[in-house]
């Protein structure tokens, strides 16, 4: 993979957008008080960073980790930090000093910078006849992302495949009576997905027992308590490949109540019956309508959305759920999550969630998440 190409032709795109809408740079700022993923979309540096790209094509890094920057970073000009005194404010000051003569410029900055950073920014550039863009290349490239290039679609794969892997061997570890806990779950996720060379996990795993499974997030995220004992259990994970996620959810039923039954069947369709909206062209509101339709027909209600986008972050664009407007459609690249599910304080929960690439010509199923019966 030609990485330094990658980097540049995703940069390109927003070069033009920029020249397009009179905005001569654009601020990307990714620390612990706000973490900004088009950074390494863009760049390939994975965090803690500023970039500034210009409308004269070029794009400069401030890495806080000059020595990660050197391993992972692609851009035109790579500056340390410190040269700035690890001042983000003073060193984009600096640069548009060099870069532009004069100080009437538009300057985009996202909408989620933090107030007292944004102040920071407003001082350092007292005195310049600046218009603060705060939402339209950020906008941009978060629409960029949502549609997967060749590059993404074939980390998310790899991640979805460790996953696969690791779902084989918990319900082979239960049967055999070797995993009981909802800890040994966990642990045995963390370890194993470092085996394999992953990142990390793509959010704190959820393995929720029968006695907290009815939580649509167990809190906390696991404990020593039973998994996989007698009732409705959930297992909630995924792992990040080169920074991309995968989110899969299992539901584990052993001996299920006719009533616990009913749950996981009316689960079980919801996520065929939805499969077959989740194409090309295909208002994303249709695929929501027809979930809540077959639990309305139950008298249940799915109380969150039946999906939405994974990438960089565990959620992202596009959502699949009311929020969504109402003409927004599936494209091809997409990659969404399909995760119908349903709670009821006595019987528990049940949800069974896999990642989806929309293609061209339909869907491709990156996971094999299942409803276990035991």
């Amino acid at each position: 993979m030609d990485f330094e190409q990658l980097y540049k032709n995703r940069r390109n795109r927003v070069y033009a957008y920029m020249k397009e809408h009179g905005i001569n740079a654009a601020v990307f700022e990714d620390s612990e008080d706000r973490r900004e993923p088009a950074l390494r979309y863009l760049t390939g540096h994975p965090t803690d960073a500023l970039l500034l790209l210009t409308d004269d094509g070029n794009s400069v890094l401030i890495p806080w980790d000059e020595n990660l920057a050197r391993e992972r970073a692609h851009a035109e000009q790579v500056i340390p930090s410190s040269k700035y005194e690890r001042n983000y404010a003073k060193a984009l000051v600096e640069l548009l000093k060099s870069s532009y003569p004069q100080s009437n410029l538009t300057i985009a900055f996202c909408e989620e910078t933090q107030y007292c950073q944004y102040m920071k920014y407003r001082k350092e550039l007292e005195g310049w006849n600046v218009e603060l863009k705060g939402d339209s290349v950020h906008d941009f490239v978060r629409n960029m992302r949502a549609v997967k290039d060749e590059y993404e679609i074939q980390c998310t794969k790899k991640a979805c495949a460790i996953t696969d892997e690791m779902t084989i061997a918990i319900i082979d570890s239960v049967k055999t009576g070797k995993f009981t806990t909802e800890m040994d779950i966990a642990l045995f996720i963390e370890r194993y997905l470092r085996e394999k060379g992953a990142e990390k996990t793509s959010f704190d795993t959820l393995a929720a027992g029968p006695a907290r499974s009815f939580a649509i997030h167990a809190f906390p995220g696991y404990t020593g308590g039973l998994w996989a004992s007698q009732g409705l259990s959930i297992l909630d994970y995924g792992v990040c490949w080169e920074g991309y996620a995968s989110d899969c959810t299992i539901t584990v039923a052993k001996n299920p109540s006719r009533e616990q039954q009913k749950l996981l069947d009316l689960v079980q369709t919801a996520a065929d019956e939805c499969k077959k909206l989740y194409m090309p062209g295909k208002k994303i509101s249709d695929a929501v309508a027809r979930a809540d339709e077959i639990f309305a027909a139950a008298g249940r209600t799915m109380p969150h959305g039946l999906g939405h986008g994974t990438g960089l972050e565990i959620h992202e664009g596009p959502f699949v759920s009311k929020r969504s407007a109402g003409d927004k459609v599936f494209q091809s690249g997409n990659i969404v999550t399909l995760e119908p599910g349903l709670y009821d304080k006595e019987l528990g929960g049940v949800r069974l969630e896999n990642d989806v690439l929309i293609t061209e010509s339909g869907n491709e199923i990156l996971t094999d998440s299942r409803i276990f019966i035991l």
